[in-house]
């Protein structure tokens, strides 16, 4: 839709594709969310309760590529200064992980050494998602943080912002 309206009204419109965001905000419900806040949330409340396992859904052997909503943020205005293209561009960090290792990370990052039980009777999803974010990275965009620094800059505007039933 973006680049009709660009050919027919003559707009400097862009489409950037983004990967998995995850971030301040983001939904931590377990019913509801995607990997990376339901594992937290399942990381902090086997804390709060003592819990010896964390479960996750799947082998773990999938591979995931994840990008901070403040990456993206300024990977957009990146876009907004250096890139004028009719093609849309995908941006994601470009780094990959197993869930098995996002799970360690988070694990890390919460303070919780729990046993992983992977379910493999829940679905693994697909086994890789990663995007080609080349053309942004030639144009001397990179995402700015490490994995692991957003995932603790997410935990942590997580427990702010449910401080009431995040005491640990």
């Amino acid at each position: 839709m973006t680049q009709a309206h660009r050919r027919q009204y003559g707009r400097d419109w862009i489409s950037a594709m983004p990967t998995n965001l995850y971030g301040p905000g983001d939904n931590y419900n377990l019913e509801t969310s995607h990997v990376l806040p339901a594992l937290l949330r399942k990381f902090h409340e086997a804390k709060l309760a003592g819990d010896d396992d964390v479960v996750v859904w799947g082998s773990g052997s999938p591979l995931r590529e994840f990008l901070h909503s403040d990456d993206l943020a300024d990977a957009l205005v990146f876009l907004l200064k250096h890139y004028s293209e009719y093609e849309h561009i995908n941006v994601g960090s470009g780094v990959e992980v197993t869930i098995q290792e996002l799970a360690e990370t988070i694990a890390t990052v919460v303070g919780y050494d729990a046993n992983l039980t992977f379910d493999a009777s829940k679905p693994d999803g697909t086994p890789r998602k990663l995007m080609d974010s080349s053309r942004l990275h030639k144009l001397g965009w990179s995402s700015a943080r490490p994995l692991e620094a957003g995932i603790a800059h997410a935990y942590h505007e997580w427990k702010t912002a449910n401080q009431q039933s995040t005491e640990v």
